[in-house]
C-alpha cells in the first residue's frame, strides 16, 4: 500500500503548500515558450521535490516520466570514482559531444506517444502548446542536493548548461544555496520556499486525515504541527503512522512517538565533551573475556555514524539543535565557544574524507572550553 506521501501528493500547482508567488512563479516558468533553469531551495520537507515534479510534468507533458533524469549529488559525496560517476550521468555513451541534455526526445514533438499518465489534467490546467517551427523541451535533468556537488563538479555543470541549447532544462534542488556557485545561480531561476506554516500544516493533515477516513482526537493535528517545526513532510509521515497504528485517539501518542524516535546520543556526547570525557576507555565482559573499548563522547559519535547511520552533517546538525537547544543549560559564552568550534568542523568535513578527525578536534575544543568555565572533571 503506498504511503500518504505519494497518493496524497499534489497534481496541480494550485494544490502545492507553498506561498501564492511560489506557485505563481512556477506557473509562469513551466508555461513559458522559453523555460529557464531552476534553482529550488529551501529547508527539508516543505515541498521542494513536489515542486520539480509538477514543473516537469507541465513541460514535458503526460510522458514526463521517461524523459526525467535525476541525480543524487549526496551519494557523490566521499564516494571512490565520483567525478567518473557525474561524468556518465552527464555524457552517457563517453562522447565528448553527445551529452544527455542536447538529445532530444520523439514525445517532445508528439506528447500523445507516450501513454497518458493517472494524474490526467496538467498542473497548470493545460497541456503546454508547441509552436511551429519551434524545438520543445526534450528533457529535464535534476539534481536532488545539488549543494553537495563540490565546485569542481558544479563547474563541470556550468560548461554544459552553457552549451546545452534548447533541447533540454537543468532543475536545481538545493537546501543551502550559498553552497552554489555564482555561475549556476545566475543561470537559473531561483525559487525560495519558505518552511510550511504552523496553520497550513494543520489545514492540509486535516484534509488528509478526512480523505483517508482518519479520525484524530482534538489536538493531535495542532501537536504534531508544533513538533514538525515547518516540515510538512514529516507531519504527514507521523500522521500516517500514529493512524497505521491506531494512535490517531490518544493525543499522548504523539509525545511518546517523538520522545522514542528522537536520539539522545547527540546531548549525552556534548555534555561527555564539556566534563572533558572526550577519549576514554573501559573493560567489557565479552564471551567470558575481558576486552578494552571505546567509551566518552567519541563512542557516541562511532555509535551515531555506525549504528544508527548519521552521515557526517546529520551529525552536524544533531549537535547543533543540542547546542542551540534550552535543555543544555550552560553559560552563554560557553555556548558560543561551542558553535565557533562546530562551524569550523563543519567547514572541515565539506574538505575532508575522514569525518572522525574533525568531530574529535570539535570535542576536544568543547573540553578545553568546558575546563575554562570551570565544568570539565578531568
Amino acid at each position: 500500500m503506498a504511503s500518504w506521501l505519494v497518493t496524497e501528493a499534489p497534481t496541480r500547482f494550485e494544490g502545492l503548500a507553498v506561498p501564492d508567488a511560489v506557485k505563481q512563479a512556477l506557473l509562469s516558468t513551466s508555461t513559458s515558450a522559453d523555460p529557464p533553469h531552476l534553482l529550488i531551495t529551501g529547508p527539508g520537507g516543505v515541498g521542494k521535490t513536489a515542486c520539480w515534479r509538477l514543473y516537469a510534468r507541465q513541460i514535458l507533458g503526460p510522458g514526463w516520466k521517461s524523459t526525467t533524469h535525476i541525480l543524487q549529488a549526496r551519494d557523490l559525496v566521499r564516494q571512490r570514482g565520483a567525478m567518473a560517476t557525474f561524468e556518465e550521468f552527464l555524457r552517457p555513451s563517453g562522447a565528448e559531444k553527445d551529452t544527455l541534455a542536447g538529445r532530444t526526445s520523439l514525445d517532445a514533438f508528439d506528447r500523445g506517444i507516450s501513454i497518458s499518465d493517472s494524474e490526467g489534467v496538467a498542473p497548470a490546467g493545460s497541456e503546454a502548446e508547441v509552436e511551429a517551427g519551434t524545438i520543445p523541451i526534450s528533457r529535464l535533468i535534476v539534481i536532488e542536493d545539488a549543494d553537495y556537488l563540490g565546485h569542481i563538479r558544479q563547474a563541470y555543470l556550468r560548461r554544459m548548461m552553457e552549451t546545452v541549447g534548447s533541447a533540454s532544462r537543468f532543475v536545481l534542488v538545493a537546501r543551502a544555496p550559498s553552497r552554489i556557485i555564482d555561475a549556476l545561480r545566475s543561470r537559473s531561476q531561483m525559487i525560495r520556499i519558505p518552511s510550511t506554516e504552523r496553520e497550513t500544516i494543520t489545514r492540509i493533515l486535516s484534509e488528509i486525515a478526512k480523505r483517508n477516513n482518519c479520525e484524530p482526537a482534538e489536538g493531535v493535528l495542532d501537536d504534531i504541527a508544533y513538533i514538525s517545526e515547518g516540515n510538512l513532510k514529516k507531519a504527514i509521515f507521523t500522521l500516517e503512522m500514529l493512524d497505521i497504528r491506531d494512535l490517531v485517539s490518544d493525543r499522548s501518542s504523539v509525545h511518546k512517538m517523538v520522545q522514542a524516535s528522537t536520539l539522545q546520543a547527540g546531548r549525552r556526547l556534548v555534555e561527555l565533551a564539556i566534563r572533558g570525557k572526550v577519549v576514554e576507555w573501559k573493560w567489557e565482559s565479552r564471551g567470558g573475556r575481558n576486552k578494552k573499548s571505546l567509551s566518552g563522547a567519541m563512542a557516541e559519535v562511532d555509535d551515531l555514524m555506525n549504528n544508527h547511520g548519521l552521515d557526517a552533517t546529520d551529525l552536524v546538525s544533531q549537535i547543533h539543535g543540542v547546542i542551540v537547544g534550552r535543555r543544555l543549560s550552560v553559560p552563554q559564552t560557553l555556548r558560543e565557544e561551542m558553535l565557533d568550534a562546530l562551524s569550523e568542523c563543519d567547514v572541515g568535513l565539506q574538505r575532508s574524507t575522514y569525518p572522525r578527525i574533525h568531530f574529535e578536534r570539535f570535542l576536544h575544543r568543547t573540553a578545553s572550553a568546558g575546563k575554562r568555565h570551570g565544568l570539565s572533571m578531568s
